[in-house]
């Protein structure tokens, strides 16, 4: 399994991003995805996960700004990110999980796969 992170870069606040994720190796439609992030200093932690059926989790801060979404034609996962803040600054990582997201809380508890990031930096 190889998933592979692009869309990073630099906005100011308020601005909007969209990260993407290439995925390669995945069992059709059986996986849980999601996104993590790790601000300089931090501890990675987990933002939005997705299943097969579509139904979305997102950490509380992130609620009404962000979007993940899946393209399943094109093996992709994404980020929308608008509304962007100063401390939405970080490494951000695609992950990936066989398991149905009820086992990991659709990434809360962590997944077994991850991507090697991109980065986003918002200037204030």
């Amino acid at each position: 399994l190889q998933l592979e992170e692009s869309g990073g870069g630099s906005v100011q606040a308020g601005g909007s991003l969209t990260l993407s994720c290439l995925a390669s190796g995945l069992r059709e439609n059986r996986q849980c995805m999601g996104w993590f992030r790790q601000a300089p200093g931090k501890e990675r932690e987990w933002v939005a996960g997705i299943d097969d059926f579509d139904k979305r989790n997102y950490e509380e801060s992130v609620k009404g700004r962000f979007t993940i979404s899946k393209d399943y034609a094109k093996n992709t996962l994404y980020l929308q990110m608008n509304s962007l803040k100063s401390e939405d600054t970080a490494m951000y990582y695609c992950a990936a999980d066989p398991r149905d997201c009820y086992y990991s809380e659709y990434g809360r508890l962590g997944m077994d796969y991850s991507g090697k990031g991109t980065l986003v930096t918002i200037s204030s």
